[in-house]
């Protein structure tokens, strides 16, 4: 029989893929934060656009379908980007750039307050919607907050607050 007259099972057994969800929350991002999203978007469609004009598209299918969601999501994230100037942050004061250095009974530790996309813990950038940024936004130098976190509260001092972005 004619592949033409066979139902692909790929076809039948395909899903649409669910939308990656977007925040409710402002998209607020640093200039660096901003372009390592319009970096992606860029990398992406060129991914998405290789295997669109490749001659085995057809097997891509899956592939290109989740390019295209990725596509959607990047595109309306740089859409709804928000970038804050550091430079016009307050210095006496945490706020949304800032980087951090607090003291608790646990040591001394640094982190950096950035937008959601921006995240990552393991070298302490932390969204300014988590647990630990809400403790610290609007916090002095020398000032005490209580950081809720799943562990236990955690007592912390502001000890330096630094808005530079040269390294970020």
């Amino acid at each position: 029989m004619s592949r033409a007259f066979v139902k692909d099972q790929d076809d039948a057994n395909r899903e649409a893929l669910p939308e990656i969800a977007l925040s409710e929350h402002p998209n607020y991002t640093t200039s660096h934060g901003l372009a390592h999203l319009r970096e992606r978007l860029a990398a992406t469609q060129a991914r998405h656009d290789a295997l669109k004009a490749s001659d085995d598209a057809l097997s891509q299918q899956n592939e290109l379908a989740m390019l295209e969601r990725e596509l959607r999501w990047l595109g309306a994230r740089v859409a709804s980007a928000i970038e804050v100037d550091l430079e016009r942050q307050p210095n006496d004061r945490v706020a949304f750039g800032a980087r951090v250095t607090v003291d608790s009974d646990e040591g001394e530790q640094h982190y950096r307050i950035v937008g959601e996309d921006e995240t990552d813990a393991e070298h302490g950038e932390v969204s300014y919607v988590s647990p630990l940024a809400r403790a610290l936004i609007g916090a002095r130098v020398g000032e005490e907050v209580i950081w809720k976190r799943p562990a236990g509260d955690l007592l912390i001092t502001v000890t330096a607050i630094d808005y530079d972005d040269h390294d970020a």
